[in-house]
């Protein structure tokens, strides 16, 4: 059995390319992608070269890990699950690539416990479960402070927005420094960072990637407030200390999604608590992937990139 595939030759090097693909075990399953999204944090990285050393890091890889699809067979132990509609956080299932995160071909194999079922009408948008999922553990992950402030509104930024709204929060501030980006705020408001006179935030998240800001987000903080860092740097990150020392700042890194936020993050969308209108801003087909990866990292209208891999679209 093989797939098409996006494959990361090397670094700003893309092939759309056939893949011969692992059998499926007793606990996989088979699915047909009908949309993957491309992510403009960890995705760069990986297409620009930048990325740190990182377990199963090289090339040629499958990148992605934001995928939507059918289960159209699978093992032994998961017949029953045959027909519905998943969400795939990525697939090692190849045998002339790194899955890395592999989310990005037309079929995967994938362990089955791994893929949730979701709601066949969210369509594309489900998508976006996972960068929903992450948002919603990074604020779940805290002390219970409310995000005051986040940094940063692309797509995760937005998410994080809606989701300490949809949480019960009060509406954070969301600091921008494009203009253009300023738009789409729901039920929140965003400023440019020079207009926004407040130095008593007691929860800062940062979601820029941008390692040079933590001094700024320090010197915003109340005593005793936390910056979290919840998108993914390239570059070290260092701070200046007397003036953390006076606010006994404290930091906190906020990883991915762990299993229970999906099934939480699902809730909120399904209850109607949790929009995930006007994100996606873009489409492609799968045939079409180099320009998609290009456009998703060079034009700045870009939220989220969605790659379409229904051969009859």
């Amino acid at each position: 059995m093989d797939t098409l595939a996006v494959v990361i030759e090397e670094p700003e090097r893309l092939a759309l390319r056939r893949l011969e693909l692992k059998a499926p075990g007793d606990d996989d399953l088979v699915v047909e992608v009908r949309w993957s999204g491309i992510s403009t944090g960890t995705e760069r990285l990986l297409w620009t070269g930048r990325m740190p050393p990182f377990p199963g890091m090289g090339y040629p890889l499958v990148p992605g890990y934001e995928s939507v699809g059918v289960v159209v067979d699978a093992g032994a132990k998961m017949r029953g699950r045959i027909g519905q509609t998943v969400f795939v956080p990525g697939s090692s299932g190849f045998k002339d690539a790194r899955g890395l995160f592999g989310g990005a071909a037309r079929t995967l194999v994938v362990a089955g416990a791994r893929a949730p079922d979701i709601d066949p009408g969210l369509g594309e948008q489900g998508a976006l479960i996972a960068l929903a999922a992450t948002a919603r553990h990074a604020l779940a992950s805290g002390d219970g402070a409310p995000a005051d402030l986040i940094i940063g509104h692309g797509v995760l930024g937005r998410l994080l927005a809606r989701i300490a709204v949809a949480l019960g929060g009060p509406p954070p501030t969301v600091w921008e420094t494009n203009p253009a980006r300023h738009a789409g705020a729901e039920g929140y408001g965003v400023i440019h960072p020079d207009d926004d006179p407040r130095r008593d935030y007691r929860a800062i998240y940062d979601v820029s990637g941008d390692s040079r800001l933590l001094d700024s987000l320090i010197a915003r903080l109340a005593r005793g407030g936390e910056v979290v860092l919840a998108g993914f740097y390239d570059q070290p990150l260092t701070f200046t200390f007397p003036p953390a020392f006076m606010r006994e700042a404290r930091l906190r890194v906020a990883a991915e999604w762990a299993p229970p936020d999906l099934p939480a993050t699902t809730a909120l969308i399904d209850g109607g608590a949790l929009s995930l209108d006007g994100l996606i801003t873009h489409r492609f087909r799968a045939a079409e992937a180099d320009q998609a990866y290009r456009t998703a990292f060079g034009d700045p209208s870009c939220l989220k990139m969605i790659l379409n891999w229904d051969e009859d679209s």
